[in-house]
Order: structure tokens, then C-alpha cells, then sequence
């Protein structure tokens, strides 16, 4: 009798062990597969899908400090098509309406497209009338070249937001 109870207790062991190290596989292949891949910049500028990827994994990296339940993102289009200059003017006065009317502290608002001129124009376009110390607690993430930088830093100071210009 003595001999079963040892030999049930070293099975049950080892089943434990055996499901211990299934479990630990699952848990090493979840957390691989919750790291997305990488996305490069894209080359096509028209590639709204690509960009949008792009864009969205840099804007999911500088979340931190953000409250509200969801960022606002604006990928602002390439390209002087009618669509396109329709898209960025809506995009302007959405944004002109928001900043006028206030963002609350911990909301994040994120700017970005493939043409970085383009970007940098509505920025700095849509908050040269922000009220001084209007913004703070508010992040604003802008993603373009290094020679927009000064430019959008320079509308955005005043507002006392918390800016990230992050260069592509």
C-alpha cells in the first residue's frame, strides 16, 4: 500500500511538472506573439494601410502619462490632390475647434503623415492661436523630419503641453 501512495504521489508530480512546463511554452508564445513586428517607414507615401501602421506603433510608444481612455490620432495626408488638401483643411478645423474649445489634462493628441512639411504646416496652423498655459497636462506627439522640429516646438511652447517630436 505504501509502495502505491509513493508511486501515485511521484505520478502526480510529474504530471504537475509536465503541465508546469506546457503552461510556462504557452506563456513564453503569448508574450511573443502580444510584441508585434516591427513596422519600417514606408517608402509610398500613398500608402495610407502601411503609414497608418507605421504611425500607429510610434504613437502606441509615447502613451505614457496619457489618462484618457484613447488617443487622438491624425494621420495627415501626402500629396496635392483635391482629396488629399480637403482631408488636411477638414482636419485643420477639427482641430482649430478643439484646441479653441480646450482639451482636458491626459489626453494625447497625435499628429503625423508621410509628407512632414505637410504635418508640421496644419500643427503649427492649427495652434498659433492657443491661449498660453492653455494645454498643460495635454501631450502632443508629433512625428516628422528633425527640420520641422523647431518650427513646431516653437507654437507649441506656450501652450505648456507636454510635447514629443519624434523624428522619422
Amino acid at each position: 500500500m505504501r509502495k502505491l501512495t509513493l508511486i501515485a504521489t511521484a505520478l502526480a508530480f510529474a504530471g504537475c511538472l509536465t503541465l508546469s512546463a506546457c503552461n510556462n511554452q504557452q506563456q513564453d508564445g503569448q508574450q511573443q506573439a502580444a510584441q508585434p513586428q516591427q513596422v519600417s517607414k514606408p517608402t509610398d507615401p500613398n500608402d495610407n494601410k502601411a503609414w497608418g501602421a507605421y504611425l500607429g506603433q510610434i504613437v502606441q510608444k509615447n502613451m505614457q502619462g496619457m489618462s484618457a481612455p484613447q488617443p487622438y490620432a491624425y494621420m495627415i495626408p501626402a500629396g496635392e490632390s483635391d482629396d488629399a488638401k480637403d482631408s488636411r483643411d477638414r482636419q485643420l478645423s477639427n482641430v482649430q475647434d478643439i484646441v479653441a474649445r480646450g482639451v482636458l489634462p491626459g489626453n494625447l493628441l497625435a499628429f503625423g503623415g508621410p509628407d512632414s512639411g505637410k504635418t508640421a504646416d496644419l500643427v503649427t496652423t492649427a495652434f498659433k492661436d492657443a491661449k498660453p498655459a492653455s494645454l498643460k497636462g495635454v501631450i502632443i506627439v508629433v512625428i516628422g523630419d528633425k527640420a520641422d522640429e523647431q518650427r513646431v516646438s516653437d507654437v507649441l511652447k506656450p501652450t505648456d503641453a507636454t510635447v514629443r517630436y519624434v523624428q522619422f
